[in-house]
């Protein structure tokens, strides 16, 4: 189904206003392919609304790139992410980008003369296209999408000296608005270094170092074992059965329940080991290893899938364990101790290797209660960094498509009032 929305100058189907359609793809080494230098190689985590961010891009080889030659960048190129997470986040390949490729989840879509590349790039960020991209995932396509349905995207049709004006004053207006928006981003980047000093500086885990005050784990704690491992797929049902976390399920210090698969009966009685009670301490092995949370009181008696379960016992405060886990310097240990050159993996015997303070009880509890108030407000502060970043987002798509389709004369507007109650 097509999405209707209004335009001063009617709309037109994507198709008609290019010369080429088509993805990139991975080179035929694969990601062994990839150099610290040489020619640029666009990933879809690359592509964002804002511009290109080329902070982790990776680089190609000048063969490779010949290799490659049919899915070649070009300045001016608009570039749409058609597979994934990041479906419809599109920017524009700009100037000075230099020799470039691109992998198969990002589409170069290269206007004609008719198009104007930076209008065709903001159209396509504007609500309506962003709203019919969705609605063709909707019904079971979760592959992405195709050239043809990138093709036959209808956008409004202005004019080329409309299209010109549109986007001059979109550059200047959004320029602003995203200006504001790295601010916030870079500085949510100094609250996590921030925080992260603050965790590691008051759980004292510089000085345990020094002090050889550090246990392996496996000394401190009731138990160590894992979750599920050997085709938990055959124990999944659809309802009526026991809910068990997965890696997904587990972030730095929380338990997200989206997404929660469920175990028969059968399976739940027959996997006793991974049964899960309140105030264990759940640690990702897979994708984010490394990750902990403690088992909340609503999740007692859930299981768990391929999960590291420790059982901190009467000598370890599950919080303070928490907070050791998610610190910098667990995490060092663990990627050091990671196997798998796709995924990290973390096993159990590497968990209870871990070295950890050794301290008493009642310190750990008061260690636990000043980085609750100490990181508390860290956080907040960072949740409001996130919510005005939220709003510059829902605003500058707001001013995007109300110039795109025609809704004011960008001649004689302003977009200044868009960033009203985000504080600069």
């Amino acid at each position: 189904m097509t999405i209707s929305f209004e335009s001063r100058w009617g709309t037109r189907r994507v198709k008609t206003l290019t010369t080429k359609i088509g993805s990139g793809k991975t080179p035929s080494g694969g990601s062994e392919s990839y150099l610290a230098s040489g020619v640029t190689f666009l990933r879809s985590q690359n592509i964002h609304f804002d511009g290109l961010r080329l902070d982790d891009v990776v680089y190609i080889s000048e063969a490779t790139h010949r290799e490659m030659k049919g899915t070649k960048v070009k300045p001016g190129d608009v570039l749409l992410n058609i597979t994934g997470a990041s479906l419809g986040r599109v920017s524009r390949a700009p100037e000075g980008l230099g020799e470039a490729n691109v992998n198969q989840h990002v589409c170069i879509i290269r206007p004609n003369t008719e198009a104007n590349a930076r209008y065709l790039a903001y159209a396509l960020s504007s609500q309506p296209i962003q709203e019919q991209i969705s609605e063709l995932q909707v019904g079971g396509n979760r592959e992405g999408l195709n050239f043809e349905q990138v093709g036959n995207l209808t956008v409004p049709a202005a004019l080329a000296e409309e299209q010109h004006r549109i986007a001059d004053f979109l550059d200047a207006e959004t320029a602003r608005i995203d200006q504001l928006a790295l601010k916030r981003r870079q500085m949510r980047s100094l609250l996590t270094l921030k925080r992260e000093r603050v965790i590691e500086s008051t759980l004292g885990l510089e000085r345990a170092q020094t002090t050889d005050a550090l246990v392996p784990l496996k000394y401190l704690v009731a138990d160590v074992t894992v979750g599920i491992v050997i085709t938990p797929a055959k124990w999944y049902v659809e309802a009526g059965g026991t809910p068990a976390l997965r890696g997904l399920n587990v972030k730095p210090g929380f338990i997200s329940t989206n997404d929660l698969v469920q175990i028969s009966a059968e399976g739940h009685a027959e996997n006793r080991k991974s049964r899960l009670n309140s105030g264990d301490v759940v640690v990702v092995r897979t994708g984010q290893a490394g990750a902990a949370a403690v088992v909340p009181a609503e999740l007692d008696g859930v299981n768990c899938i391929d999960l590291i379960v420790v059982r901190p016992g009467r000598k370890l405060s599950p919080r303070y364990l928490q907070y050791v886990l998610n610190s910098g310097y667990a995490s060092a240990r663990v990627t050091e101790h990671s196997v798998g050159s796709i995924q990290a993996h973390f096993n159990v015997g590497a968990m209870k290797q871990i070295p950890i303070p050794s301290i008493p009880r009642a310190e750990q509890d008061e260690i636990v209660r000043l980085l609750d108030v100490r990181v508390g407000a860290l956080d907040l502060l960072h949740r409001k960094l996130d919510h005005q970043e939220q709003l510059l987002t829902e605003r500058r798509q707001a001013l995007i498509t109300a110039a795109v389709t025609g809704q004011f004369d960008v001649t004689t507007a302003s977009g200044r009032n868009v960033t009203d109650g985000v504080s600069a």
